[in-house]
């Protein structure tokens, strides 16, 4: 983690970015089980400071408003383990298991239904939610996908003239069976293999799309 995303300086001793970077921890922790239980207009930063055990200076410090706390919950939902490159380009259908596998796993995590529910109900007093849960939770990750496809193209491994509707088309297959119906039927939990099914289907489904047997030399 860079010193800017744990939210400690770069001037800090190693011993006082590790603590700065496990107080940001627990406050993005306090944060989210506040703001999954008592929404957003519910959650003052006071209330996260002491769900968390720390002052609320060095809450302050970190996060100066609540908006700046909620993208950093969304951004927090939404990443990926440091260790999850890009897939190389050359074999389309590899890639994209891959990248949706990844996919299906960070709608699967367990608070990703409840955030999307705080997001819909709080957006006619607090706009600026969807437009934060956008930018800073499902675009980076779309964006990923949208640019794997560009590579795949310009490889000749994918004829891909539109990245953005074919990363379109295969996040929908996905989200489609994996998050959607979780919004509504709160009895729905489809098996692992179910879920693999769904992605296997959305993959084969794209290669059959815009596939290419050849590569450029």
């Amino acid at each position: 983690m860079s010193d800017r995303a744990s939210g400690a300086s770069p001037n800090l001793s190693h011993y006082h970015r590790q603590l700065a970077a496990e107080k940001r921890s627990a406050l993005l922790g306090a944060a989210t089980r506040l703001f999954l239980a008592q929404g957003y207009s519910g959650t003052s930063l006071a209330k996260v400071a002491v769900e968390a055990g720390v002052s609320r200076s060095t809450l302050f410090k970190q996060f100066p408003t609540k908006a700046e706390l909620f993208d950093a919950m969304v951004t927090a939902t939404w990443s990926v383990d440091d260790g999850a490159e890009p897939p190389d380009s050359g074999d389309l259908r590899a890639g994209l298991r891959v990248l949706g596998t990844r996919y299906a796993d960070l709608l699967c995590r367990p608070d990703m239904v409840d955030l999307y529910r705080i997001v819909i109900a709080e957006t006619p007093r607090f706009p600026e939610l969807s437009r934060a849960y956008f930018d800073v939770g499902k675009m980076p990750y779309y964006a990923s996908v949208r640019d794997y496809l560009k590579t795949e193209h310009d490889a000749g491994t994918a004829a891909i003239d539109d990245a953005d509707t074919a990363c379109t088309h295969f996040l929908g297959m996905i989200s489609n069976f994996v998050l959607w119906p979780r919004l509504l039927l709160v009895d729905w939990d489809p098996e692992p293999a179910a879920i693999r099914h769904t992605v296997d289907e959305a993959v084969e489904t794209m290669v059959a799309r815009y596939g290419r047997t050849w590569a450029r030399p």
